[in-house]
This record gives C-alpha cells, sequence and structure tokens, in this order.
C-alpha cells in the first residue's frame, strides 16, 4: 500500500477579509451548512475555524491530485466534526469521483489553529503499484 500526502497553512486574517468583503456569497461558495454551523459561536462566525476548514480542502486537493481541466466545488471536500471534538473528510461529486478513480480510501485529516494561523494535513491510502 502507497499513501499521498496533503498539507495547507491558512491565514485567519484572510479569511476573515474574504468574509468582510463578500460575506455569505463567500460562505456559501467555500463551506457546507454543516461546516458554517460547526464554524458558528455565540460570539459569531469562528474564523480560524473556518481557515482550518479552507486548509483542510486545500489539502484535500493536494491528495486529489485533480487534472488542470479539472474542477472540484469546494463544497464537495466536508470537513466533519464529530461531538468527541475529531474531524474527518466526506467526498461528494467531482471530488469522490476522482478519489474513487485514483483508488484512494482511508482518508485522514487533522486540523490545527494557533496565533492567526491554521493548518490542515490529509493522509490517504492507495493501492501500490506493481513493478
Amino acid at each position: 500500500m502507497s499513501i499521498r500526502v496533503g498539507i495547507d497553512l491558512m491565514s485567519v486574517q484572510r479569511v476573515e477579509e474574504s468574509v468582510r468583503t463578500h460575506g455569505s456569497h463567500y460562505l456559501e461558495r467555500i463551506y457546507t451548512g454543516r461546516e458554517l454551523g460547526d464554524c458558528w459561536t455565540a460570539a459569531g462566525v469562528d474564523s480560524s475555524r473556518l481557515a482550518a476548514r479552507f486548509a483542510a480542502k486545500e489539502a484535500t486537493l493536494k491528495v486529489l491530485r485533480p487534472q488542470p481541466d479539472e474542477s472540484i466545488p469546494w463544497r464537495s471536500i466536508e470537513v466533519r466534526r464529530h461531538p468527541a471534538g475529531w474531524v474527518d473528510l466526506e467526498l461528494s461529486g467531482a471530488a469522490a469521483s476522482i478519489a474513487q478513480d485514483a483508488g484512494l480510501h482511508g482518508l485522514a485529516l487533522s486540523l490545527t489553529h494557533e496565533e492567526g494561523m491554521a493548518s490542515a494535513v490529509v493522509v490517504a491510502e492507495l493501492p501500490s503499484r506493481k513493478s
């Protein structure tokens, strides 16, 4: 078995600027309803959580390795947070098709955010190539 790894780092300030500039258009284009629900707090939207999810989507794209002419909607990559606090990925549409065609499975995700930055690492298993 082989693995693919994707990693991404995102500025929380950059996400805050996107929300300020584009508002709900940005939020609804990038994030699923479930992701937005996970990012709302009593004080409003938590930009560090949004930035971590954006980083997860970018890291997932690095694992999927789409062809230059393949379009993957942001919302076809969803970060799901479980009540215990851990997260995983749910792929749909084009993202799921590319993963299936490549034989990718066992996707694992880790998120972190600290002092204005958010990061994500995605690991996927794929069949070994025979020589």
